[in-house]
């Protein structure tokens, strides 16, 4: 299967003179296109970092990330910014809405802002995504209106508009209760069986026990990374013992 994402000799350095901090150390990493992998390490790690520098939302100081064949670095700012915006999706811990605006419209905002776009078709294919994310009737609803786990899910649709062919996730259960959280892991594997990649980044075992793959971070290398396509459907209790001994392995 063809990458997705291919990273090569990734190096990210902060501050300058005295003050400089190495965040990646001539990190290597490969996402398949339609994989789930997840990131995981203690904080300052560089797992963050990472999903920044492989997404293009963080210029890097050495090295090559590439989408599919195009590396993104020899794209000028409106190109690469081009590529997030089609071929990427996005989702952070805390979902950036706009309050003036009701759920429906937040969703469709990015979308209709590139263009003269049909904002009635938008606007059918955001109520066919919060449909599908269990949010279905809340279209009218101020976003102080919602659960957090509501909100979270009206971010997932936001990202899915354009249809990216990978979707970054930043801690994106971090702030939820148990029950919210997995109710979006739930919605996020529904949505890479579907064909969307997902790089997600997560200090929860239990949510990166629902990835394909998980990345262990340390002092910013890849020091370890196992996998969990060995397993069948989900067996959870399995897959979290499995990441947990993989935590325990690499000292995190």
């Amino acid at each position: 299967m063809s990458n997705i994402i291919t990273g090569k000799n990734i190096v990210k350095i902060f501050g300058k003179g005295n003050e400089q901090a190495k965040a990646l150390n001539k990190v290597n990493v490969e996402i398949a296109k339609g994989e789930f992998v997840a990131v995981m390490g203690p904080s300052g790690s560089g797992k963050s970092t990472l999903l920044f520098a492989l997404s293009g939302m963080d210029e890097i100081t050495s090295g090559m990330v590439k989408f599919g064949d195009t590396e993104l670095s020899k794209l000028g700012e409106n190109a690469l910014a081009d590529v997030r915006r089609t071929k990427m999706g996005f989702v952070f811990q805390q979902p950036t809405m706009l309050r003036n605006l009701n759920l429906l419209d937040n969703i469709i905002l990015p979308s209709a802002q590139k263009g003269k776009k049909d904002t009635a078709k938008l606007a059918q294919k955001a109520k066919e995504l919060m449909n599908k994310a269990g949010i279905a009737g809340l279209e009218n609803r101020d976003t102080t209106e919602v659960s957090g786990g509501q909100l979270q899910r009206a971010g997932i649709c936001r990202a899915l508009m354009n249809e990216p062919e990978i979707l970054f996730a930043d801690e994106p259960t971090g702030a939820l209760n148990s029950k919210s959280a997995e109710e979006i892991m739930e919605l996020l594997v529904d949505i890479n069986k579907e064909g969307t990649a997902i790089l997600l980044v997560t200090h929860d075992t239990k949510v990166a026990a629902m990835a394909d793959r998980v990345l262990f971070t340390k002092d910013g290398n890849i020091a370890s990374e196992l996998t969990l396509q060995k397993f069948n459907g989900r067996d959870r209790e399995a897959r979290c013992e499995t990441v947990l001994a993989g935590m325990a392995a690499v000292g995190i």
